[in-house]
C-alpha cells in the first residue's frame, strides 16, 4: 500500500513510520520541514503540490496537531485547535479532489474528548463527552471543545468514496526517547512517580504494538466508521500505573505529591495540569466487539516489555 502520514515527524508517527515501512508499504510524510526524501513539504493550511501524494494513495493518517503539553493559554489553544482543525480541513479537501481518492482516511483524535469520571468506563456507545462535569476546572473544556471540532471537521468532509474513522487515542506507549512513557519512567527513577493529588485518576494508555495494529486493523475492516476508541482495554488509576513501572524498573518507592505540587511543577515545566489530572477511563468497545485482539491488554506486561526495551536502547528522539 502507499500510505501518507500528514503530520508524521512526532514520536507516534515515527513508530508508525518504522512498522509500516517494515512491513513493505510505501509511506510519504507530509511535513512543514521535511529533511528525508520520504518526506514531502505541506504547511497544514492549503492546497499544494503536496497532494498529489494523496490521489492515488491507498491510506492516509493523519497525525497533525500542535502539542498539548504546553501551559492553556489563548494563544496556544489557538495554535492546537488551528492546527488540528485546519490540517484536517485541508486533508478532506485533497482527498475529496483527489481523481483516485485513498480507500481510507483515519484521523488522529484524543481520549480526552470524554468526561473526566472515576466511577464507570467510557465507550463509544455508553461514553460520556466531557466539558460540564461539576468536579473539573471550567476551563478543561477547551480540550474537549478543540477535540469535537477535530472531528466534526474530518466528519463534514465531502469525501464520499473513502471510508473515515476518527481515532479516540489513549496514551501511547513506546520507549522512544521525548514519548509519553520516557517522560514517566524517568519521574519514577528519580524517585517521584508516586500517587499524584492521591493517584485515584485513571490513566488509557495503548502500546505502540498495538496501536500499530488498530491502525492495520481498521484499515481492513471495511465496516467501521467514524469514532474508534484506541486503547487498551485496562485504563488503571494513576498509582497502580505507576507503581507497575516502578515494580518493571525496580524502583521501591515512589514519592507522592499533592495537587499544589503538581500545579507548580506543571508551571516550571510551561504544561498544564489537566494531563496530569484528568481522569480518563477510556475503553475500547467497537475494537473489542470487532474481534480486536490486544498482544498487550494489561499494563504490568507492557511496562516490563517497555523497561526493558528501554534499557537496552531506544529509537531516537522524534522530530517536532
Amino acid at each position: 500500500m502507499k500510505i501518507v502520514i500528514p503530520g508524521g515527524t512526532g514520536q507516534v508517527g515515527a513508530l508508525l513510520e518504522r512498522a509500516l515501512t517494515a512491513a513493505g508499504h510505501q509511506v510519504v510524510i507530509l511535513s512543514r520541514r521535511p529533511a528525508s526524501e520520504r518526506e514531502v513539504h505541506w504547511d497544514g493550511r492549503t492546497l499544494g503540490p503536496w497532494a498529489e501524494q494523496i490521489d492515488g494513495s491507498d491510506l492516509v493518517v493523519n497525525l497533525a496537531g500542535r502539542s498539548v503539553n504546553c501551559r492553556y493559554s489563548p494563544a496556544n489553544l489557538k495554535e492546537m485547535t488551528d492546527s488540528r482543525v485546519l490540517s484536517a480541513r485541508v486533508v478532506g479537501e485533497a482527498v475529496a479532489a483527489a481523481a483516485r481518492p485513498p480507500r481510507v482516511w483515519l484521523q488522529m483524535s484524543t481520549a480526552t474528548v470524554y468526561a473526566h469520571r472515576s466511577d464507570a468506563p467510557n465507550d463509544e456507545t455508553t461514553g460520556l463527552i466531557g466539558g460540564t462535569e461539576p468536579d473539573a476546572p471550567a476551563y478543561w473544556a477547551n480540550s474537549i471543545r478543540i477535540a469535537e471540532a477535530w472531528e466534526r471537521t474530518q466528519e463534514l468532509a465531502a469525501t464520499p468514496h473513502t471510508r473515515k474513522v476518527a481515532l479516540r487515542t489513549g496514551m501511547v506507549m513506546s520507549p522512544d526517547r521525548g514519548g509519553a512513557f520516557d517522560s514517566l519512567l524517568r519521574l519514577a527513577r528519580s524517585g517521584l512517580g508516586g500517587p499524584l493529588a492521591g493517584g485515584g485518576q485513571y490513566m488509557s494508555w495503548i502500546h505502540e504494538s498495538d496501536f500499530v495494529r488498530a491502525v492495520e486493523f481498521l484499515t481492513d475492516r471495511e465496516d467501521l466508521a467514524g469514532p474508534v476508541n484506541v486503547t487498551a482495554p485496562t485504563p488503571l488509576p494513576q498509582r497502580e500505573f505507576m507503581r507497575a513501572i516502578r515494580a518493571a524498573r525496580g524502583i521501591p518507592v515512589g514519592l507522592p505529591a499533592t495537587r499544589w505540587m503538581a500545579e507548580i511543577g506543571a508551571f516550571v515545566l510551561r504544561s498544564d495540569t489537566e494531563l496530569l489530572l484528568k481522569s480518563r477511563r477510556v475503553t475500547p468497545g467497537r475494537l473489542l466487539e470487532a474481534g480486536f485482539a490486544f498482544s498487550y491488554p494489561e499494563w504490568p506486561a507492557a511496562a516490563a516489555e517497555l523497561v526493558r526495551r528501554a534499557r537496552h536502547g531506544r529509537a531516537p528522539l522524534p522530530r517536532e
